[in-house]
């Protein structure tokens, strides 16, 4: 049967429980950004999350001023972006937590002997202190740990495929080779772009918001976003792992 050559994973809420301390800590920069702007909206953590989530904090500064009619200079962004870093690095390197499963697969697959690479649309200081906390990031060396926030120049965001694009070429594999697990519909639509067969993990959906958006995340994944496969939890994934190289 043939193999998968690389595994590529999303970091935040597919390895790491960290979406929603990320955007704790980014919120109160975005209303800070409204009101210098003299724009009357202010956010939730729970309306960011369901209008951003998926998006790195430039992404987001981008959506922002589209959504809301306003501009900020590069110069302004780049400053905003600097100091959401620091704020949502230091909230993740004291407080995030694993996926439930996640790292037991992570060790499974290296003793299998698959090569695994965290392919992330957020920063990447942001990303290498979540695996830090979370105690994975030995699974990671650093060339394996590409950031479209970070590795590309210019930075780029999902749902932009570009850093999938440019992970594996600097992997020195093809995308179809691959398979990837995403969680969020920027994400999945990254993958989507880009060719690579996906696993739309959902089981965090059910951790942080119940049922109902669970399945609806899966219905969106499967329709939307070409998922191969749904995964409700990572105890799952080397089945639907079978799955996919099956099909290859």
């Amino acid at each position: 049967m043939p193999r998968v050559k690389y595994i590529l994973l999303d970091c935040d809420n597919t390895l790491c429980l960290s979406e929603r301390l990320a955007f704790e800590a980014c919120t109160d920069l975005t209303n800070e950004v409204l009101e210098k702007w003299g724009r009357p909206e202010r956010y939730t953590v729970e309306q960011l999350l369901e209008d951003f989530v998926g998006h790195n904090f430039r992404g987001m500064l981008n959506g922002l001023q589209k959504k809301h009619g306003f501009t900020m200079s590069p110069e302004e962004v780049d400053a905003y972006v600097d100091r959401e870093l620091g704020a949502v690095t230091a909230k993740l390197s004291e407080k995030c937590t694993p996926c439930p499963g996640a790292p037991e697969q992570l060790e499974a697959l290296k003793k299998a002997g698959y090569p695994m690479s965290v392919v992330s649309t957020s920063a990447k200081p942001r990303v290498v202190a979540s695996l830090k906390k979370v105690g994975i990031d030995h699974y990671f060396p650093d060339e394996h740990i590409f950031s479209a926030a970070t590795s590309l120049n210019p930075p780029s965001s999902k749902p932009d495929p570009a850093i999938y694009n440019y992970a594996c070429q600097k992997l020195g594999v093809k995308n179809e080779e691959c398979v990837t697990v995403e969680d969020s519909k920027s994400g999945a639509t990254a993958a989507m772009r880009a060719n690579i067969p996906l696993i739309g993990y959902v089981g965090v959906y059910g951790i942080e918001e119940g049922k109902e958006k669970m399945e609806e995340m899966a219905k969106l994944l499967t329709e939307q976003c070409n998922a191969k496969a749904i995964m409700y939890d990572w105890k799952e994934f080397p089945e639907l792992l079978k799955k996919i190289e099956e099909g290859l």
